[in-house]
């Protein structure tokens, strides 16, 4: 069982949040957690890159000069790879790097991720922001108050919030993100993740699903 410090919007601490690591993931797999985060950067890669080869190359077919009598070595193409203005050799084609890991086995990284972080004592419970209309201000204040100042940190919440979400897009290294859209990359990026109280007993909840 771990007791997590519970603080109000001002930053000061409340309270505790007692939760166990193990109900979440019983064991951290740290494969598997490698896997779906390669999985999550190779699907960010745009894979775009292209260079010519000697046929995207636009030149005359006509051979450069006579095969032999010249003394030079025999060249029938301007759009050979040794030319200036030649094609590649190995040239570059754009590539989808995507692919897909099983669900269940996201799912399960995603849970080792949020009890890896839990037992390292990198989590953080807000009672609630309590931000009737965006205050980017407030967000900011509550960060330094908690030693975040100028770290990365992501913001967890219950439900989909406009409110946190506007509050906290223009502080640098802070992502928001409700709980359902959570990831095992998204999770173990940032130096400190921020749950609502909502966040962990939805959390908590969906724990032996």
């Amino acid at each position: 069982m771990v007791s997590l410090p519970v603080y109000d919007k001002a930053g000061k601490e409340i309270g505790k949040y007692d939760i166990d690591p193990s109900s979440i993931a019983d064991k951290i797999n740290k494969q598997l957690l490698h896997d779906v985060v390669v999985m999550y950067q190779a699907n960010q890669r745009q894979g775009t890159r292209a260079t010519k080869g000697r046929a995207d190359v636009a030149g005359t077919t006509k051979k450069m000069y006579r095969q032999k009598g010249t003394g030079n070595a025999r060249a029938g193409s301007r759009r050979s790879n040794i030319r200036r203005g030649g094609g590649h050799s190995f040239y570059l084609r754009t590539r989808d790097f995507s692919y897909r890991l099983p669900k269940k086995a996201v799912r399960l990284a995603t849970k080792m991720a949020i009890a890896g972080k839990i037992r390292d004592n990198e989590v953080l419970v807000i009672d609630d922001f309590g931000l009737q209309a965006p205050k980017t201000r407030e967000v900011a204040r509550f960060l330094k108050a908690v030693g975040l100042e100028g770290k990365s940190a992501l913001i967890a919440t219950g439900q989909h919030d406009p409110v946190v979400y506007r509050s906290a897009r223009n502080i640098e290294n802070v992502a928001v993100s409700p709980v359902s859209d959570l990831n095992a990359l998204l999770v173990i990026r940032p130096y400190r993740v921020v749950f609502t109280r909502q966040a962990l007993d939805q959390i908590k909840g969906d724990a032996g699903k």
